[in-house]
């Protein structure tokens, strides 16, 4: 019996602070430092506001917190490239946790991509640096639907997801929130129906327009094996998992009802039957005219993206748990400006259902002293109904 991956004490050396703890003591490590168990008598901030909880205070994390803005990263992904980099545990367990030690946010997400999973269905892509991914052989016929392979056995195909996402709660233990996270199908077949990223959606939407009888089966393929992939992610330890719709602004409000919400509510639907108590976070980028259509949406998150007013959103959706939407370039400004948008923020959601969150991921170049000034107003906010600290806020 292996013994699990942990961390010694913060401030240690990159490469010799994961080290494996003793199978017969797994409550304490060679290093002498607790290793934190999955669960906890009091579960983390972040869950707890995601189930729709009152809390103490906003809990906050970023999308794309692990990546190039930081020194720590680009050590490695300098010299390392993209898929080996997310696909080796030990690396990807390192990346994850870089922000977490660094800027203490909420949410410890696992360092790895959308398309992921793909291999894992017979759909190879490589991520080209400063072109981004690429996939050799786009799908664009029904054959080629055909020939893609069910999800069958994420721990063979994906054997190192259990290893990161386990991991990671071992290391957070109820200090923080691990997240998983998918594609939506819509996203993950434009990918794969365009080969890159294209800023027109082509061929997709020749498809989409043409021949929607292939996109549709596409997307109930991907769509049954995400479903199988967030199950496997809870599995491993993750304790919320955010499905993101990265390419929904290439849609309009109906092609977005027809194309890629019902395929997302599958997902969210089929696994609260396996998983019920997990939550689960539907970020459309490009929400901005489709905020009513996301009222249907069971997801018991919604993320907004930075165009979004999040007084006018959470009017169209009262009562739902939100998470954004700070536009991310801000935190290339002052902390004037960035205190000045977080407090506007938890001032129109009442410090209430919310998840504080940038609209987009953190761009590179981004001062890493400002991704921590905007986790640590986070920290400091707090809501009168709690008796605690309560921000000054912009009116």
């Amino acid at each position: 019996m292996q013994g699990q991956l942990c961390r010694g004490p913060l401030g240690t050396p990159a490469g010799p602070a994961l080290h494996r703890c003793s199978p017969t003591q797994p409550r304490t490590c060679r290093q002498s430092h607790r290793c934190r168990a999955a669960g906890s008598e009091r579960d983390p901030l972040l869950l707890r506001v995601a189930r729709g909880e009152d809390a103490e205070r906003t809990p906050v994390w970023l999308m794309r917190q692990a990546g190039r803005y930081m020194a720590d990263f680009r050590k490695f992904s300098d010299k390392i490239p993209f898929r080996v980099r997310s696909e080796t545990a030990e690396i990807a367990i390192e990346l994850s946790m870089q922000p977490w030690e660094a800027f203490r946010p909420d949410g410890v997400i696992m360092f790895s991509d959308i398309l992921t999973p793909l291999p894992a269905l017979g759909i190879e892509f490589d991520v080209i640096k400063g072109k981004g991914p690429v996939i050799s052989a786009p799908i664009r016929s029904m054959e080629a639907v055909q020939n893609m392979r069910p999800m069958a056995d994420p721990d063979k195909d994906l054997p190192f997801i259990r290893e990161i996402l386990s991991t990671l709660r071992s290391n957070v233990g109820d200090q923080s929130t691990v997240l998983g996270f998918v594609g939506t199908p819509w996203t993950l077949a434009a990918y794969a129906i365009e080969g890159k990223a294209d800023r027109h959606c082509i061929q997709t939407k020749q498809m989409m327009l043409k021949n929607p009888e292939i996109l549709r089966a596409m997307l109930d393929n991907l769509t049954d094996a995400l479903i199988v992939y967030v199950c496997h992610q809870i599995d491993s330890g993750a304790q919320v998992v955010q499905l993101f719709d990265s390419w929904a602004h290439h849609l309009s409000p109906a092609q977005f009802r027809e194309f890629s919400l019902p395929y997302a509510q599958r997902i969210i639907a089929e696994v609260k039957v396996v998983h019920p108590n997990t939550p689960l976070i539907f970020h459309a980028n490009g929400g901005t005219g489709k905020l009513e259509s996301l009222g249907g949406c069971t997801a018991d998150v919604v993320g907004l993206d930075w165009a979004v007013d999040l007084q006018d959103a959470r009017r169209t959706l009262p009562g739902r748990v939100t998470q954004g939407n700070m536009d991310p370039m801000v935190l290339f400004g002052g902390e004037a400006a960035i205190r000045q948008a977080v407090e506007e923020t938890i001032r129109k959601t009442g410090g209430k259902r919310h998840i504080l969150n940038v609209g987009h991921g953190v761009v590179q170049g981004t001062p890493e002293e400002n991704v921590k000034f905007f986790c640590q107003l986070a920290h400091e906010s707090g809501t009168p109904a709690t008796g605690a600290k309560e921000p000054a806020l912009v009116a």
